[in-house]
């Protein structure tokens, strides 16, 4: 079965200086204000598509990692997940980069390593930004 998630932004003004708030609809959790301003100059207190982008990579990625490792016979005690999205004003988003911190008992650093690099390669989201070099930095804690 097919799950659709939906999110609104309702935007005023201009792009330099209007300004708007975008919505989780499917989840009704939360409603974030956004700018340009936010997105080109990293404003505090308002959010751009690029940590919305960061939320959902990183989200997926723990999902698909913790898969992974479950799958080997190692399931992890903790994965904690950033994914820091890049956006240059005039070019695009340029990148994302997956920092890795996880508590795995009893798994080899080279087994850590080959599915760490397996999840980054088959999580939904990395496969939806395959358009922009995706790094990754995993460690065990």
């Amino acid at each position: 079965m097919a799950v659709t998630s939906e999110a609104t932004t309702l935007w005023f003004g201009d792009l330099m200086s209007g300004s708007g708030t975008t919505s989780l609809d499917s989840s009704d959790a939360a409603e974030f204000p956004v700018s340009w301003a936010a997105r080109s100059e990293g404003v505090q207190g308002l959010t751009n598509p690029e940590e919305l982008l960061g939320a959902a990579h990183s989200a997926c990625y723990s999902m698909a990692f913790s898969n992974a490792l479950a799958q080997a016979g190692h399931t992890p005690e903790s994965l904690q997940v950033t994914a820091a999205v890049t956006f240059q004003p005039g070019e695009g988003i340029t990148g994302s980069h997956l920092l890795v911190s996880a508590k795995v008992p009893g798994i080899s650093e080279d087994d850590f390593e080959r599915l760490a690099e397996d999840a980054k390669a088959n999580c939904p989201v990395s496969k939806a930004l395959a358009g922009i070099p995706i790094t990754l930095e995993a460690s065990l804690a």
